[in-house]
């Protein structure tokens, strides 16, 4: 008998669930149909690089690298970035979708509107409406929901008075034009109001604070009229923890390794074995821990930044909260993103009300844009007013639905199944969830004797639905209270009866913990399929071996280091240089002064092939800065008289390098020729005796160039002091000979 499954969404756990229910069975046991509102797979994820209509922009930046934003047995091609944009997230599920869920029967363009159980739950009518208005009943045997809840804004008009400014939600934000367009007061200048502290709060303030840093510092007009009127006003209800994305695994070092955060978060050799769940209710004790754990990783309580942005010893009681962006923290140092702690009360005219010891009122607003998530119940209001009772449906917006085995049915009824449908849903989770789903549905159901003995027992101790709903309402629930990665991994492989396979080579001992590092991602989960299993065996091979080697390159040859300094370098510097000249023509002396890295887009000006070749590939140019010194030079002859210079600072992501060009004299904004390329030099390592990069080194990470000028030739020199994932200091320095120059310069930078 073949059992006929809807599959509500063909986004990544839309997919994934096919890809089990087609092919880790005896074929024929299910028949796939799978409904898609949109005119194309991908979800939330778009598969073109200029479709900008849907929730996420194509150019975002995913949080999570490559090797955990994947299923266990498709690799990403190595050339892929190891954060890649959401558009190439999509290309990802296109290839998924090519190779695994074919068979499936596809239905674009259908809205499920609504869906009817049987008395007994195991057969289903679900109505659904095509875009030509056209209205059709189909049966099944089973329904599979995996449509998320991203799908409608959490934005609400009732607190907003006559205003005078645009008000929108952070999932429609694309560029400065188009947000203060919307009303003429808004081209006025003012503080554009981000209000939301999480994880798209903190996201959105750095990307429209990067916008305004490129349109006051690039060398073209600017879209918008006088940007350098305009700031990022951030208003957040708790305290946070930002992470870049690159940390280190050893961040007590002056010349740390540097690895995608996640690959450092997913370090099993950090955890106890068999591993205890992180997240769900948590105490003081494991508040602090945490915090510990966050501090550690960075550094510093933020309180380097600002004070508004510190973690102060009575939030550490407090279950912490995360987020991640590269450059939001240097933003709030340079002040052009400012940050209260306050809720938001309500819109009126060009003012926001806040209810807030810190602030009453944020006035000479711009624009708004909440960052304020997204609602669960809308995603499944088309169920019957009685299924959600079953299921204890909340308007809790962590908690929202309460199902048994960390969120994939529910035992009243026995023909629903749910795979990603809760908060930040991982995909190694995703996948688990479909596994377990074919597996117990191939079955009979929970309730049937033919369970495998492993899924039985796990069946029997699970408490996901008492643990759900007692966290709703809890003060001291977790972020993601659903609970940790690796830990709903192992639950799920022990449930199914999978081992986890070794990593695909050694990495070399951290120095600080005498371990190897462990690395979770989800091809370390494999599991057996029943046709095509030799081509999937070698897509986990090439997962395996791509996070082995990237973990190895990082820690043996300062892959990513470049970057990371790259990254460090935002915002303003105190410069103190001395100049010590062998020639009476060029005096010696020292200069004083700040040394700013103003954010942009990286430009086109001595790179034409490569602009044009990342433009044909529709993939992003970068970042880049424009480096302004401004001081004073007091000469050894007692001379004294005000200094300026001007570079432009690049990092090529293809190649993992940093390079330092000159401007043009008459557009000192704009890039001319390339002055020198930065190489690192790692520090000694004895590779087989299991020490990591840097492990020996009392120094920063050390790097040198040169360049030719005519007949001069420039040495150069630099030491980056960091302070786990921060630049703390660092020195620059020259030596200039030729025909008419001989002198050294050192030049050493603060904050």
């Amino acid at each position: 008998m073949s059992y006929k499954v809807c599959i509500i969404g063909a986004g990544p756990s839309g997919l994934v669930a096919a890809k089990y229910l087609l092919h880790h069975v005896p074929k024929g046991t299910f028949d796939v149909t799978i409904f898609e509102e949109k005119n194309r797979i991908g979800g939330l994820w778009p598969l073109e690089k200029d479709d900008d209509k849907g929730l996420i922009h194509p150019q975002m930046l995913a949080n999570q690298s490559k090797h955990t934003v994947q299923f266990s047995d498709l690799a990403w091609k190595r050339d892929e970035p190891e954060f890649p944009r959401a558009w190439q997230v999509g290309r990802y599920l296109q290839r998924y979708y090519d190779k695994y869920c074919k068979p499936a029967n596809l239905r674009l363009g259908m809205r499920v509107v609504s869906v009817m159980p049987s008395s007994t739950g195991s057969a289903w009518t679900v109505r659904t409406l095509a875009q030509d208005g056209s209205v059709t009943d189909h049966a099944f045997d089973r329904l599979l929901v995996a449509s998320g809840f991203f799908g409608d804004p959490g934005i609400s008009f009732e607190r907003v008075g006559k205003s005078e400014v645009p008000i929108i939600h952070s999932s429609k934000y694309r560029d400065l034009a188009s947000l203060l367009s919307q009303k003429p007061c808004a081209k006025r200048g003012g503080k554009i109001v981000v209000v939301g502290g999480q994880m798209s709060g903190v996201e959105i303030a750095s990307t429209i604070a990067t916008h305004l840093s490129d349109a006051i510092h690039g060398p073209w007009p600017s879209e918008i009229e006088n940007p350098g009127k305009y700031t990022v006003h951030h208003l957040t209800q708790r305290p946070t923890w930002v992470l870049p994305l690159y940390t280190s695994p050893e961040p007590t070092l002056k010349a740390p390794p540097f690895l995608p955060l996640d690959l450092f978060s997913n370090n099993l050799a950090n955890r106890s074995q068999p591993l205890v769940n992180s997240q769900g209710h948590i105490s003081t004790d494991t508040a602090k821990a945490v915090h510990a754990v966050l501090q550690n990783t960075l550094g510093t309580d933020q309180s380097i930044f600002s004070p508004s942005v510190t973690i102060s010893d009575a939030a550490k009681d407090d279950p912490p909260y995360v987020a991640v962006s590269d450059y939001y923290m240097e933003f709030v140092r340079s002040g052009l993103i400012t940050v209260s702690r306050g809720k938001f009360e309500y819109l009126c005219g060009r003012d926001v009300r806040v209810s807030s010891a810190e602030v009453d009122e944020i006035t000479d607003v711009a624009a708004v844009v909440l960052a304020t998530g997204f609602p669960a119940l809308p995603s499944i209001a088309w169920m019957p007013p009685a299924l959600l009772e079953t299921l204890s449906v909340s308007d809790d917006q962590n908690s929202p639905i309460a199902l048994a085995f960390h969120g994939t049915h529910h035992p009243s009824v026995p023909g629903l199944g749910f795979v990603g449908f809760y908060r930040a849903p991982y995909w190694g989770v995703m996948e688990m969830q479909a596994r377990f789903l074919s597996v117990l549905w191939a079955a009979g159901g929970p309730a049937s004797p033919s369970l495998p003995p492993s899924m039985a027992a796990a069946l029997k101790a699970d408490t996901s639905i008492e643990r759900t709903i007692s966290l709703r309402g809890d003060p001291r629930a977790s972020q993601f209270p659903m609970g940790d990665c690796p830990w709903l991994m192992q639950e799920f492989a022990a449930a199914l009866g999978l081992m986890r396979f070794p990593m695909a080579a050694k990495i070399p001992t951290l120095p600080s913990s005498g371990k190897r590092m462990d690395i979770l991602t989800p091809a370390r989960y494999p599991s057996k399929a029943l046709d095509g299993w030799r081509e999937q065996e070698m897509n986990i091979i090439s997962s395996l071996d791509q996070t082995s080697s990237t973990a190895r390159e990082a820690l043996t040859a300062g892959k990513f280091m470049a970057r990371a300094v790259f990254r460090s370098l935002a915002g303003r510097w105190k410069l103190e240089r001395e100049i010590v000249s062998t020639l009476p023509s060029h005096p010696s002396g020292h200069f004083s002064g700040t040394a700013d890295f103003f954010l942009r887009e990286r430009t086109r000006e001595g790179r034409d092939i490569e602009y044009d070749t990342l433009n044909q590939k529709g993939e992003h140019q970068g970042l880049e800065y424009l480096y302004v010194e401004d001081g004073e030079f007091r000469a050894s002859n007692g001379l004294t008289f005000s200094a300026k210079r001007r570079y432009v600072w690049r990092y090529d992501e293809g190649k993992d390098k940093l390079s330092v060009w000159f401007v043009k004299v008459d557009k000192p904004k704009m890039a001319d020729y390339l002055f020198h390329e930065v190489q690192f030099k790692v520090p000694a390592a004895d590779d087989e005796g299991g020490k990591g990069s840097g492990s020996g080194s009392e120094r920063g990470w050390c790097a040198r160039a040169d360049h030719l000028c005519e007949q001069d030739f420039y040495d150069v020199d630099y030491v980056f002091n960091f302070q786990a994932v921060n630049l703390k200091d660092w020195s620059l320095g020259y030596r200039v000979k030729g025909p008419k120059k001989d002198y050294t310069i050192a030049g050493v930078y603060t904050r």
